[in-house]
């Protein structure tokens, strides 16, 4: 069997790998490309729409974030609402989405996060009590009325089905003509080998080379690194999210809580499914997990190679947990996974934002909730927040934690930009076209 030559060949076809695939389609004079994914379908695992949060995260509610980070994630989420409304695609809702202050000390902070974040973003609102009540009638129901509220609002939301907007970026891609373009499903990477001149790729259907080798493959990105000697310096920790249903609808639009600056995870939070509006999502718990796929036993032994199991990440989670922020979010979110006193528990948070939800009213979504690869530095001990790029000669490997959906479109533009770099002055990168093709009107 002869052996296929690729110009770039993109591993994973989750939301980011997907994307970069009608990036490089559309807009670079790149003429051969393949996408290879393990799965039958693109996007069956964290950019599922029962594994991800369903949320374009903007950053204009997200009270962990700073306004530098908020105004980086606003341009790269702006690309992909672009994209959505510009060529009227499906797959998503506008929503309202607010973050929700109760009790003095936490509207202090509302009013603060409000009036610091109001210039980037003229459309947030800051609202109290009775325009509260208008919009979420449960969130002031059955609430002390002396008890003051605050929001701050977003009219400007949207809920996203991302495994429909992967599919989405396929059939985009599918349509451009005159190129080589490869979408090989249900085809999982045996090995990487690096040539004089290229990648030597095996898989479990065949064997190919290409000249630049790009991984979006979530955690396995980190493995598919250490094969070629790179990002040694970096384990994961697994976290596993899990969600709660309500039995019926409990709330209009997205509400976050306020967050702590210090954790990497969103706090409890409820909001419409995107293709069920009349249940409500509440979560999430996290919970360490020992695999790479939440529910799939077999990337145990994948797992194993990326993990802090060795001296140096077992140092590093020690002194990370040692933390008291992180110690206390361990042991909480380890409690509400037990039977019955969990869901009780759990409860009792949701009620910050339902005061007159019952226990009776809420249900644990099975089969509901992805797994965060969270980094750790065994250098330097720490938890890396945000997302991390592993690059190498030609070859790169996104490893994207949260908000990594909301920024596919942004990271296959920066990767463009280094691929065509990286095959010479032949080929280039339609920048500018790119930009005014998702550019919001």
């Amino acid at each position: 069997m002869q052996t296929e030559h690729h110009d770039v060949t993109i591993i994973g076809g989750g939301v980011v790998g997907t994307a970069l695939l009608y990036t490089l389609a559309k807009y670079t004079d790149i003429k051969s490309l393949m996408l290879i994914e393990k799965e039958k379908k693109v996007a069956q695992i964290n950019s599922h729409h029962t594994k991800n949060a369903q949320t374009l995260h903007f950053g204009d509610i997200e009270t962990h974030y700073t306004v530098k980070k908020a105004e980086k994630v606003k341009k790269a989420a702006d690309l992909i609402a672009g994209y959505l409304e510009n060529y009227k695609k499906d797959g998503y809702y506008k929503e309202h989405k607010i973050a929700l202050g109760a009790g003095e000390e936490e509207v202090k902070k509302i009013e603060k996060h409000f009036h610091e974040f109001k210039k980037l973003f003229p459309k947030l609102k800051l609202i109290r009590n009775k325009e509260i009540e208008k919009i979420e009638p449960l969130i002031t129901k059955g609430r002390n009325p002396k008890q003051p509220l605050a929001a701050a609002i977003s009219e400007d939301g949207f809920a996203i089905d991302y495994s429909t907007l992967s599919s989405n970026f396929v059939k985009d891609t599918k349509k451009i003509k005159n190129k080589e373009i490869k979408i090989n499903l249900n085809e999982k990477v045996k090995s990487i080998k690096k040539l004089k001149n290229c990648f030597l790729i095996k898989t479990n259907q065949q064997t190919l080379k290409s000249k630049i080798l790009i991984t979006s493959a979530g955690a396995h990105s980190l493995g598919f690194a250490h094969l070629l000697g790179l990002g040694k310096e970096f384990s994961l920790l697994t976290v596993a999210g899990s969600l709660f249903t309500s039995k019926k609808k409990v709330l209009n639009g997205k509400c976050y809580t306020l967050q702590n600056k210090k954790l990497p995870f969103s706090a409890i939070h409820g909001d419409p499914d995107v293709n069920n509006q009349n249940v409500t999502r509440f979560g999430p718990t996290a919970k360490v997990i020992p695999l790479l796929e939440r529910h799939n036993y077999k990337t145990f032994w994948e797992f194993l190679k990326v993990s802090i199991i060795s001296p140096n990440g077992l140092i590093s989670i020690i002194k990370i947990m040692s933390d008291k922020v992180f110690f206390k979010y361990g042991i909480t979110n380890a409690i509400y996974d037990l039977p019955v006193i969990g869901k009780w528990l759990f409860t009792k948070r949701i009620k910050k934002i339902i005061p007159s939800i019952k226990n009776s009213d809420i249900k644990r979504a099975n089969g509901y909730g992805g797994v965060r690869p969270q980094i750790i530095n065994t250098k330097t001990k720490n938890l890396q927040m945000g997302e991390a790029k592993i690059i190498g000669e030609k070859c790169l490997f996104n490893i994207t934690p949260s908000p990594g959906a909301s920024v596919c479109l942004k990271t296959a533009q920066d990767d463009a930009k280094i691929i065509v770099s990286w095959l010479g002055k032949k080929y280039s990168f339609d920048e500018k076209r790119f930009l005014k093709d998702h550019k919001r009107n």
